[in-house]
C-alpha cells in the first residue's frame, strides 16, 4: 500500500500517533481465554466480563493461587502472540490513519519479561497483519514514556516509567478491567468501529 497520495504541506507538524497492541489491536484477552480454557478445562475461569485488573495472572492468583502457574503457561506459550486475532475493526483503522495527511503511526507495545516467543511473535504478528512495511513502524519498549510521540492509545490504566509526564497524551482504550477507572482526563476509545477514533484524531491535531 502506497503511502498518502495526497501533497503534503511540510510547514504543518505530523502528529505522532503511538498506538499499543495488546487488547488494542490484537485480542489479547479472549485469546488467552480460549487457550486456557481448551488446556485446563476442568479448571475455573475469569469471564471477560469479570476481568478486573491489568494483568491476567494477578487475579487468577487471588481466584485460586496456584493457577497463576496455569495462566503463565497459556503467555508464555509458543504461538500465544501469533495466535491471536485482531480487534474488530483495529486494521482498517490503523490503515486509515496511516494515510492521513500530517500524520505519522505507529505501534507501540510492551514485551513480556518472558520473552523468548513474545517478541519474534509480535513482529511476525504484524507483518502477518498489517503487512511488512509495519515492521518498521513498531516500537518495542519496556517503558512507553521514553517514546516521543503527541497521543498514546493504550488499554493500560496506569503507565509510569522514567519520564513523568511523558510527552504524549494518552487516549483509554477501554477494556473490561479499565471500565470502572477513572480516566482523569484522558479520552476514552470504546472501539474501533463506531469512527469515534477520527474526531480524537482531529481534535489532537488542533492542539499540535
Amino acid at each position: 500500500m502506497s503511502r498518502r497520495t495526497r501533497p503534503h504541506n511540510a510547514a504543518q507538524k505530523k502528529l505522532k500517533i503511538l498506538v499499543d497492541m495488546d487488547q488494542v489491536l490484537c485480542d489479547f484477552e479472549g485469546g488467552f481465554l480460549s487457550k486456557y480454557q481448551e488446556k485446563f478445562p476442568d479448571e475455573p475461569f475469569i469471564p471477560l466480563e469479570e476481568r478486573n485488573t491489568f494483568y491476567i495472572v494477578d487475579q487468577y492468583t487471588k481466584l485460586r493461587r496456584d493457577l497463576q502457574d496455569k495462566a503463565r503457561e497459556i503467555l508464555h506459550a509458543e504461538g500465544f502472540f501469533l495466535g491471536l486475532q485482531p480487534i474488530e475493526g483495529a486494521r482498517d483503522a490503523l490503515m486509515e490513519m496511516w494515510q492521513m495527511d500530517d500524520t505519522e503511526v505507529f505501534i507501540c507495545t510492551s514485551p513480556h519479561s518472558h520473552y523468548k516467543y513474545c517478541v519474534f511473535e509480535k513482529f511476525k504478528w504484524v507483518e502477518d497483519h498489517l503487512g511488512e512495511e509495519w515492521i518498521n513502524r513498531l516500537i518495542l519498549t519496556k517503558d512507553k514514556t521514553m517514546v516521543n510521540g503527541d497521543l498514546l492509545i493504550d488499554d493500560r490504566p496506569r503507565i509510569r516509567g522514567a519520564l513523568d509526564p511523558p510527552a504524549w497524551k494518552q487516549v483509554l482504550f477501554s477494556a473490561p478491567y479499565n471500565l470502572s477507572i477513572d480516566s482523569r482526563g484522558r479520552q476514552r476509545l470504546n472501539n474501533w468501529t463506531d469512527g469515534q477514533w477520527r474526531n480524537i484524531v482531529e481534535d489532537f491535531k488542533k492542539r499540535i
